[in-house]
């Protein structure tokens, strides 16, 4: 089929395989190819009548719900870009998020009284509206996802890629793993990239999608096992807390179909991919490292990882290189800004809205991530440089000080941040869940101090009630600066 529009693709597969299934929400709920369609061409055209044309933006703020997949699937249709949302964000966030997109219309409850814009809050009946398909229009940006909280205000990235779906055996999809006409597992919530674009991806290459209402590590197992999931993309928190199920409930479980598990998103413990490789197999376990804007992206197998524990690959879209705040290149092993640079005569991969696109310097741009790469080119990540900690003039890097805090047996997860201090500039302070009975605070720095460095330890310990990573497995340490650990 080579390069094909997504929209002929969904209407290719209800008119040929109408009753097999196309999107599955949890256990109890399948829609098949012809119901997918034709709901998606009803909501199509009820946009359609509220003023949506090809080009509009089109903010959707729903939970992970069969209105949330049509009205995606119907945005496009019409030539639209979906902007999806989380619909539990905080309102001050939702209203500034909803102000930079300026979208045509936005879609889900409780946003009236949040923007002056057009707001469809639900749809009931659409027995009004043709099912039949739409005339063909391909959409010129196929998604913009937001991003905010970790790197300051909110920002929208432009898709630079149209809503079209190249299947041949050497595209990104094809390389990260997914097959056609397989069945693809996305725990995650559809406001995060990774789901929507597998989403995307995963129906444009004829695939049975799998999602979950909310993430529950049990739930991920058991939908393997009822679908035949061949395909699960997870992210570093859900495979540790699938991971923390007693033995007996992750054993009991037929896995057998799954060739894969990619994981992203952030960086996944050594401990815990050891276990998941030792659990599945090497040749089922694969990462990939990329940003939002995915100007470049990296892979690395399970086979791999073991040689090289802690890289992220090297590329298999794009360049990457480290270099020095002075913008020279680092030498292998020097801790540098990860920069990146899309393949030679490729376009551009997204624009920013609302703010002003990064300049590339010879086409190379940077997204604030730190790294250093050895010397056959395998790429291992530092930190964000926006949430370096400087303590007596000491760079310090969370992510160290969250890996060593959260390999206390007693310790779930892990947020480091830097507190004002007015000696040292910044102090270390740790925001931590645990287990019941877990460590106490002086247990805690005991335990940390016999394995990192004193000037790299934390200076206090918070014990929270709450999981400190949304569902999508994000840290906002902005949020917890300003507002503490039960914000």
């Amino acid at each position: 089929m080579a390069v094909s529009s997504l929209v002929s693709v969904w209407a290719s597969m209800a008119r040929q395989h109408p009753d097999r299934p196309a999107v599955s929400i949890g256990e109890d709920l399948t829609l098949t190819w012809r119901e997918l369609q034709a709901r998606s061409n009803q909501v199509a055209r009820l946009l359609k009548s509220k003023g949506v044309a090809s080009g509009d933006l089109v903010t959707i703020a729903l939970p992970t719900e069969v209105k949330a997949v049509e009205a995606i699937l119907a945005t496009l249709k019409i030539g639209a870009t979906p902007n999806v949302i989380s619909p539990r964000l905080p309102d001050l966030e939702r209203k500034q998020i909803i102000e930079l997109a300026d979208p045509r219309i936005v879609i889900g409850e409780h946003a009236s009284a949040l923007t002056n814009h057009p707001v469809l809050a639900d749809w009931g009946d659409l027995s009004g509206y043709d099912d039949a398909d739409l005339p063909e229009i391909i959409a010129p940006c196929l998604k913009a996802p937001t991003s905010g909280g970790s790197t300051g205000r909110p920002k929208i990235i432009l898709s630079g890629s149209p809503a079209m779906v190249d299947d041949a055996p050497d595209t990104i999809a094809r390389l990260m793993g997914f097959e056609i006409g397989g069945t693809c597992l996305f725990p995650g919530p559809l406001y995060h990239n990774t789901a929507l674009t597998g989403l995307l991806i995963g129906l444009g290459l004829r695939n049975h999608v799998v999602l979950e209402k909310r993430f529950d590590p049990e739930m991920t197992l058991r939908l393997i096992e009822k679908y035949r999931a061949d395909i699960a993309i997870l992210v570093p928190t859900m495979m540790n807390r699938i991971w923390r199920l007693p033995d007996e409930i992750r054993r009991k479980y037929d896995l057998s179909s799954l060739r894969l598990v990619q994981h992203n998103a952030g960086a996944c413990q050594p401990d815990l991919k050891r276990a998941w490789i030792d659990w599945l197999g090497a040749d089922r376990i694969m990462e990939n490292y990329t940003s939002t804007e995915q100007t470049a992206m990296t892979m690395v197998s399970g086979s791999d990882w073991l040689d090289r524990p802690g890289t992220v690959g090297k590329p298999v879209l794009g360049d990457i290189e480290i270099r020095d705040e002075e913008g020279v290149p680092c030498k292998p092993g020097e801790v540098g800004a990860v920069w990146m640079r899309r393949p030679e005569g490729a376009a551009r991969t997204f624009t920013y809205k609302g703010q002003p696109t990064p300049e590339t310097i010879d086409g190379w741009e940077t997204v604030g991530d730190l790294g250093w790469v050895d010397e056959e080119g395998y790429l291992f990540l530092a930190d964000r440089r926006s949430d370096m900690i400087i303590s007596g003039g000491a760079n310090i890097y969370p992510a160290e000080v969250e890996h060593v805090v959260s390999e206390h047996p007693g310790v779930i997860e892990c947020v480091v941040i830097g507190t004002p201090d007015y000696d040292m500039g910044q102090l270390i302070h740790a925001v931590v869940l645990i287990e019941n009975g877990g460590p106490s605070a002086s247990e805690l720095d005991a335990y940390v101090r016999a394995r990192l460095s004193g000037y790299k330890c934390p200076r206090s310990y918070e014990f929270s009630p709450n999981a400190l990573r949304d569902e999508a497995g994000k840290v906002r340490r902005s949020l917890f600066r300003k507002e503490g650990a039960n914000a």
